[in-house]
């Protein structure tokens, strides 16, 4: 079998990798110098010019030209598929290498220039049309559970919009960040684009997330990240979309269809190891049909906990700081064996979810705690199973979901949930575009700041223009 020089040099870093104990794939280090290699730079203010330098080239550029360009960051995705997914699950721990190749494979569905219509009016006065224009310079932070899926999501997106980002990824997954940068930037680069469009900072920190939040010639943030991030984001005077926190509670009432539900949510608080921030974290299911619903979990493939069992995994999965809950960052995304293992109990690492009953208040009902382990609540009716599901969502206005067979609850928890992603007997993540759902996909979902599921004129500025007494045809 023949090898290609990349292939081998692949190969090379790998087994460097385990003999060292290093990352396989740790990325170059970036120069201290505008000049930096392809897009990575130690310095925000280096970054910083090299992007204002690109924004301006790219400027000269049209929609056709963008899409072109693009279609390369697409083309990259799907064919690196298989080694980013690896990288950011050697790297950051967390999630299912065979789920991550199916979020890369979603920047097919991430939606580019084909978003920014033009809109015209004609009348007596004249002509006015309205177009898309870009902000310039964006500001973005990725997160840990997403890295390198959330950059290329987030590159078509900005890019299609016509502007140049700066990412401050999260320190845990900064060399796939890094390395993923660097790819993006040799394909636009071989497809005509500027380079440095596309630039990151090697050793990510809160200082370099604030000088990026401050800087005067950033004029856009865009932050996929935890609540602290997005607080400092916030503080500032600059126009911010922000992906915030969610709960996503899922209410189940006599009327659902058990075995589809029980299925469905297997499939969608599951995969990844419940890391998506539109997964399910909590079940209301009312008393008629709660046995049942529990059987049909363990008929789809899951592990049921007893109440000693459910406790042991909580002090595992928690420290307790003052009046908070910190979650155990050592098993946020782990499999679900692993979790298994602190209860004692040996299981496949084919097994997606444990799930078992809890009270309304527990821990791991009220906190989004990302890890393969779902509670379950009994309420002794829909009604109740709505009132505890709005306390657990905390009022982020993120995701919900019910199964019901009457549209008339659905459509009353759904207003009165007011969140940006709402679903009616399906999984939560099908909410969210893609294969398993309809519309388009992003991993920004800006709950706090009104954009939802983000889409490229989220990133950009519209602009009007009055042509007066001129090109009125008819």
């Amino acid at each position: 079998m023949d090898f290609t020089e990349e292939q081998i040099s692949t190969i090379v870093r790998q087994v460097v990798g385990k003999m060292t104990g290093e990352s396989a794939f740790a990325p170059p280090a970036a120069a201290s110098s505008p000049a930096a290699r392809a897009g990575v730079f130690t310095r925000v203010e280096d970054a910083v010019n090299a992007a204002e330098k690109a924004f301006k080239e790219y400027r000269k550029f049209g929609l056709q030209d963008r899409k072109a360009f693009l279609e390369s960051v697409r083309r990259l995705a799907l064919d690196r598929q298989e080694e980013l997914s690896r990288m950011v699950y050697e790297e950051t721990g967390m999630g299912r290498y065979e789920d991550k190749l199916q979020k890369h494979v979603a920047a097919a569905q991430t939606p580019g220039v084909e978003e920014l219509e033009t809109v015209a009016w004609s009348g007596k006065n004249g002509l006015a049309l309205e177009e898309f224009a870009p902000y310039g310079i964006i500001g973005a932070v990725t997160p840990s559970t997403h890295p390198s899926e959330t950059t290329i999501n987030n590159v078509i997106m900005m890019l299609a919009a016509g502007n140049s980002v700066i990412f401050n990824p999260h320190p845990s997954a900064k060399n796939v960040s890094a390395y993923t940068v660097q790819r993006i930037n040799e394909v636009l680069v071989a497809a005509g684009a500027p380079a440095n469009l596309v630039t990151c900072i090697q050793d990510p920190t809160i200082e370099s997330a604030n000088e990026i939040f401050q800087h005067e010639k950033i004029h856009l943030l865009s932050i996929t990240g935890g609540p602290a991030v997005v607080r400092a984001a916030m503080k500032t005077q600059k126009k911010v979309i922000a992906a915030g926190p969610g709960n996503p509670p899922v209410v189940i009432d006599e009327t659902a269809d058990l075995g589809h539900a029980a299925e469905r949510i297997t499939l969608s608080a599951g995969f990844d190891n419940n890391i998506l921030c539109t997964a399910e974290k909590e079940i209301y299911v009312v008393e008629r049909v709660f046995s049942a619903f529990m059987q049909a979990m363990e008929k789809a493939g899951n592990i049921r906990l007893n109440a000693g069992q459910i406790e042991r995994l909580a002090s595992g999965a928690f420290e307790k700081k003052k009046y908070l809950h910190v979650v155990s960052r050592d098993l946020v995304g782990r499999n679900a064996r692993v979790l298994a293992e602190i209860v004692g109990l040996k299981i496949s690492d084919d097994v997606r979810l444990l799930f078992g009953e809890t009270s309304a208040d527990h821990v791991f009902v009220q906190e989004e705690q990302m890890m393969p382990f779902i509670p379950v609540v009994k309420v002794k009716d829909y009604e109740q199973g709505v009132a505890l599901a709005l306390e657990a969502e905390h009022g982020y206005r993120h995701t919900a979901s019910v199964f019901t067979h009457d549209m008339q609850r659905a459509t009353d928890f759904a207003r009165r949930a007011d969140c940006s992603i709402f679903v009616i007997n399906g999984g939560t993540f099908q909410g969210d575009g893609g294969d398993q759902g309809e519309g388009t996909l992003s991993y920004t979902i800006a709950s706090p700041t009104g954009e939802g599921i983000t889409r490229p004129h989220h990133f950009a500025r519209v602009r009007r223009i009055m042509n007066v007494g001129s090109f009125r045809f008819v």
